[in-house]
């Protein structure tokens, strides 16, 4: 019984390492893909017997060294979710030439982009396939990531909101995404203008907890310029960090203190 399990998983792990199948997931994106056809092992033929997208075959012209498939013929839409997968013989392996014409782009147009009740809201047409929103403040000279949503990636109208955090006086935000070619696509921004106090802190030289006058998204620096505390509060423990001198941000401001 024992010497039956082992050699019918054996050929169970037979079957599955010598499968001859090449799959692709990914999201229409307008183009074809286009496959490098190698001979079959045997010297016969080539590699590639049938290609199929989600689950129907096509019609492509197979055997030769080179093909394109043409997923035209299907009538997709920009966005939507596709499974192609190119069955092949035996110890030869196609390839495919362009899979990251595949994968999800930044495509959004933003229609709107403001504060509304501490939160950023959003809206944008034209995304073509899932990929997060990365929200930013501009704020300590810099721009600061403050939240993320999951993009819907539907080409219709979507909404979305993340919750922030105004500094006093004028305030910029954006959204961004980052798609495979690693390049940023950016919203236009939205400015807010708040009528609070500006923020103080205390005290400057400090054992174990630094106080806001208000709530306030805060970083603490050492002096080789490294974040060693992050966070949003009115107040925060540094009574673990070694003594010496720090930076800190908050508000939209930037000044030091004195580690005792």
């Amino acid at each position: 019984m024992k010497k039956l399990l082992i050699s019918s998983l054996f050929v169970l792990f037979s079957i599955f390492s010598f499968a001859g199948e090449y799959t692709l997931d990914g999201i229409f994106q307008g183009k074809n893909l286009y496959v490098m056809n190698p001979f079959s092992s045997s010297g016969v033929g080539f590699c590639v017997y049938e290609v199929t997208v989600n689950g129907k075959m096509t019609t492509d012209e197979i055997n030769s060294s080179a093909f394109e498939i043409d997923l035209s013929i299907f009538q997709f839409r920009i966005g939507d979710k596709l499974i192609v997968k190119i069955r092949h013989k035996e110890n030869c392996i196609p390839k495919v030439l362009n899979p990251e014409v595949l994968k999800p782009r930044s495509t959004f147009s933003t229609v709107q982009i403001k504060v509304k009740d501490n939160n950023l809201v959003w809206t944008t047409t034209g995304e073509a396939g899932k990929l997060h929103f990365i929200a930013e403040q501009y704020r300590w000279n810099k721009w600061v990531k403050i939240g993320k949503v999951e993009g819907k990636g539907t080409s219709s109208s979507n909404t979305y909101s993340v919750k922030v955090y105004p500094h006093s006086g004028n305030n910029k935000f954006r959204v961004k995404q980052i798609d495979f070619t690693k390049k940023p696509h950016y919203s236009t921004e939205a400015r807010h203008r708040s009528m609070s106090p500006a923020l103080s802190f205390s005290p400057k030289k400090v054992s174990d907890e630094i106080i806001f006058s208000g709530v306030t998204l805060y970083e603490i620096y050492n002096n080789y310029g490294n974040i060693v505390i992050k966070g949003e509060g009115v107040k925060v423990n540094v009574s673990k960090l070694e003594k010496g001198d720090y930076f800190i941000n908050f508000d939209n401001t930037m000044d030091t203190f004195r580690k005792k």
